[in-house]
């Protein structure tokens, strides 16, 4: 063991830099990187996918694979240099001093051995614990993660837990082992938002009471604020800036960490008076970074002959603490000038109504037993679904994850039939036609843009093959020439150079990707289109970029655009109606401003609170829910909701555990399905307040 002082930094980077060797040539993911964690701290590694945030991680674990070689830098842990360890010496470090926390937590847990006997391990391997002694840790442990029952967890195998409670698994076999430094990879990313509301909270509070310091990986800077002290930016494989959270949040030193803060939607956005301001261009690939900065060809404050002649080193800023950025205009620049708006538009009036749903219900029939037999059991996936969209508006469906949202898609979509109720499309009632009955006009009519981009596209044919065939299936254009010039049109329309008709999908970012999938949905001028977490698997800069284009083609067609998400700043900036979702039913249905203030339905308020806002002035409410969304296949009885809810107590008797709650009109089009008298919805605080400056 070597004399470490605590009063030094856990983790000590410096100038580290990391290649990964292919055949034809060597790739730097990561140039000249420092970062210090002192004893406690909480570090967050924030930045677009493909900046060397994991890499750097990997490095830490010494774990980068055949390819991935250090090439520079040293890293130090406890003053020790990680980077000239032996195998045998790092297998001491690994797990025992330091462990790291996937974004996948089945990636970490072994399917085949049950929970309790796969942490009991890790003492008894790195410690040399007794069986005992290391089952009882483990119990000991999982009662700290919060979860419910812990004898019957530890009998569990990992597929019989839910999401969230594999995740805090996943942080006790991490923390069995009592280790000084965690690392955490995108911990939240899988989850619903409620369910890393309980994560966020566990982790703060299993740093504080073990004293553990952390690396917080993520691209959430809502995230960041909620957990971590300090926060290294970074860029293209470089820390641009580095600071305390406050420091970096309020007083940002950076053109590309101020141009991160404008393209999130932070409260006070409006997607017609103050929209968005996307990120310009793309981001350089390893093998073709610019001269000098590597931020230069994005940046609005970039200076020709000076910011690209040399390579651009971390400076200090005065006057703040261990804050530093990479930017040699940092002290010229008024940071706190005002974003100029970009083109802001008029709100768009509501037109007819185009879609209107009555009772529509959609039931699963399941079998109990193995191989078909055994009684049949009923999935309630969707109850009593009822509400109209118009012409020109944003209807946000949110919920978490089982509530419903993919299963009203799917049956609006005609991938799936209603079990009663009917859903009208103009004036035709679409609820019993499966999609192969349709007629071409009505498919055209209702597009989908997916949540993954990679999973849509064909990856043996062209960008402008994809929509040609779109446009050939929905009787587009009478000739090849027409509908060839027709995709050079869409591809115009969604802000897509005319030459990338000619690529595969895999010469595309994610970004780019997606935007093909809109284009696609546009092709037979879609009037209903539902967008299905389209922005959830993109960057934040490019997630600006994207709902910007929706926002655009919506109004230029006046399309109807159904936006389900469980990501409610992005819901609170696009949409125009919300509708919330628990279970089946919908529990909360009115205007934006209505759901957004309160009263609010239970439900929505918990959901409000657990929602990270990358802004140093809001103060929220903290809810957590306790416990998992049940099952659809066995549901609570009366309020679906009841099981969770903080407000029970103030419904007299047991109204709310034997009968299911009326619809409630509060104003005008705003609607709550809930037992609570209007005396109490009427004390109800707002769950998000803004700090006077």
């Amino acid at each position: 063991m070597s004399d470490w002082d605590p009063s030094q930094p856990i983790l000590e980077i410096d100038n580290l830099s990391i290649s990964f060797f292919t055949r034809t040539r060597e790739i730097p993911a990561v140039m000249d990187f420092s970062c210090r964690v002192l004893p406690g701290e909480a570090m967050g590694l924030v930045g677009e996918s493909g900046c060397g945030k994991s890499t750097v991680a990997l490095a830490v674990m010494r774990d980068l694979g055949k390819t991935g070689r250090i090439t520079g830098g040293t890293i130090r842990f406890k003053g020790r240099d990680l980077t000239s360890m032996t195998e045998d010496q790092l297998r001491h470090v690994r797990g025992s001093e330091i462990a790291m926390i996937y974004q996948e937590p089945m990636a970490s847990l072994n399917p085949a051995m049950k929970i309790g006997a796969q942490l009991a391990e890790v003492p008894m391997i790195h410690q040399g614990m007794a069986r005992e002694a290391a089952w009882a840790r483990a119990r000991e442990i999982v009662a700290d993660v919060k979860l419910p029952d812990p004898d019957r967890i530890l009998r569990s195998y990992p597929h019989q837990l839910s999401g969230g409670q594999q995740q805090r698994i996943v942080i006790a076999m991490a923390l069995m082992a009592k280790p000084a430094l965690l690392i955490l990879d995108e911990p939240t990313t899988a989850l619903d938002v409620t369910v890393e509301a309980g994560i966020v909270d566990l982790v703060k509070e299993l740093g504080h009471k073990y004293g553990t310091s952390m690396l917080f990986i993520s691209h959430n800077l809502g995230l960041v604020l909620e957990v971590c002290d300090r926060i290294t930016v970074m860029y293209s494989g470089e820390a641009v800036e580095t600071g305390s959270v406050k420091d970096v949040f309020d007083r940002m030193q950076h053109p590309y960490t101020q141009a991160l803060f404008r393209s999130i939607p932070l409260p006070g956005a409006d997607k017609n008076s103050r929209p968005l301001v996307a990120i310009p261009g793309n981001f350089p690939l390893p093998h073709e970074r610019p001269p000098g900065c590597n931020f230069g060809p994005r940046c609005s404050y970039f200076v020709q002959g000076r910011c690209d002649a040399r390579d651009v080193p971390m400076a200090p800023v005065a006057g703040h603490t261990r804050h530093d950025t990479r930017c040699l205009r940092f002290e010229e620049i008024d940071w706190a000038a005002p974003p100029q708006v970009g083109k802001t538009a008029e709100k768009l009036p509501a037109g007819r109504v185009v879609l209107k749903l009555e009772d529509l219900r959609k039931y699963y029939e399941v079998s109990s037993g193995m191989f078909g037999g055994g009684a049949k059991k009923v999935v309630k996936a969707n109850e009593t679904l009822s509400f109209e969209a118009r012409e020109g508006e944003t209807l946000a469906i949110v919920g978490e994850s089982g509530c419903g949202k993919s299963t009203f898609a799917k049956v609006l979509m005609g991938l799936e039939t209603a079990t009663s109720g009917s859903i009208m499309l103009f004036d035709e009632n679409v609820q019993s036609t499966p999609i192969e009955k349709r007629d071409t006009d009505t498919v055209a009519q209702v597009q989908m843009v997916f949540q993954n981009p990679f999973d849509t596209l064909n990856p043996s044919m062209t960008v402008g093959r994809q929509i040609i065939r779109a446009l050939e299936l929905f009787g587009h254009g009478n000739s090849d020439s027409a509908r060839e010039a027709r995709m050079l049109e869409l591809l115009d329309l969604v802000k897509l150079p005319r030459a990338f008709a000619e690529r595969m999908p895999r010469q595309l970012s994610g970004g780019q990707k997606q935007r093909v999938g809109i284009a696609r949905a546009f092709a037979g001028d879609a009037k209903v289109v539902v967008a299905d977490e389209p922005v959830s698997a993109l960057d934040v800069s490019v997630q600006a970029a994207v709902t910007d284009l929706l926002m655009d083609i919506q109004r230029r067609n006046r399309t109807t655009l159904l936006f389900i998400s469980h990501d409610l700043s992005i819901v609170r900036y696009l949409s125009d109606r919300v509708m919330v979702m628990y279970l089946g039913h919908v529990v909360e249905m009115g205007s934006t401003d209505q759901v957004f203030a309160p009263p609010y339905h239970p439900y929505t308020e918990a959901l409000l609170s657990a929602v990270p806002i990358a802004d140093t002035r809001v103060q929220k409410q903290r809810i957590v829910l306790q416990g998992d969304i049940p099952s659809a296949m066995n549901p609570p009885p009366g309020c679906p909701f009841q099981t969770r809810c903080r407000w029970k107590r103030h419904v007299p008797g047991n109204r709310c555990e034997t009968e299911m709650p009326p619809v409630k009109m509060l104003a005008d089009g705003h609607q709550i399905k809930c037992h609570l008298s209007d005396d109490v919805l009427a004390q109800m605080e707002p769950v998000i307040k803004i700090a006077a400056e």
